[in-house]
């Protein structure tokens, strides 16, 4: 069954431009047109396709790494060993992503708490805040340097 590219849209998350997008650049396609009206009729392979290439732009996968992917599952299991690496190589990047979130959402907590302490004129709370704004300090610090680097 052929789907408009509205109904991939709709299917996959994926806005019509970047699906236009996805074809021109060689990640699905070519996509088959109709006859009649020359609109983009996609098979249910390329919305298979589409849907995993959405996952893994969401997971912040490069469109060059999109690529390589595609080319690996293309080529199948003589391919396999660089599909793991590169999957596993994003899962990494997932992997410190997170353990800076986790320094973040700390910061963001220790801080709330500072506030609540000031707003209730706790002196005793307010300093047991100021030492967890404190101790993640550094680490936080850390994470910045990284991002700008």
């Amino acid at each position: 069954m052929a789907l408009t590219i509205q109904a991939v849209a709709r299917r996959t998350g994926l806005s019509e431009p970047t699906l236009r997008y996805y074809e021109q650049v060689g990640l699905i396609g070519p996509v088959p047109r109709d006859a009649s009206s020359g609109h983009r009729r996609y098979r249910e392979a390329d919305v298979e396709a589409l849907g995993v290439l959405a996952c893994l732009r969401a997971m912040g996968m490069s469109i060059e790494d999109m690529r390589v992917y595609q080319a690996n599952r293309v080529a199948g299991p003589d391919r396999a060993g660089d599909q793991r690496d590169l999957l596993l190589q994003h899962a990494e990047r997932v992997e410190e992503e997170i353990a800076t979130l986790r320094v973040h959402l700390r910061y963001l907590r220790a801080k709330a708490a500072l506030w609540d302490a000031r707003a209730a004129r706790d002196e005793e709370a307010e300093a047991v805040a100021d030492r967890r704004v404190q101790a993640v300090l550094p680490e936080l610090e850390g994470t910045l340097r990284r991002a700008t680097a």
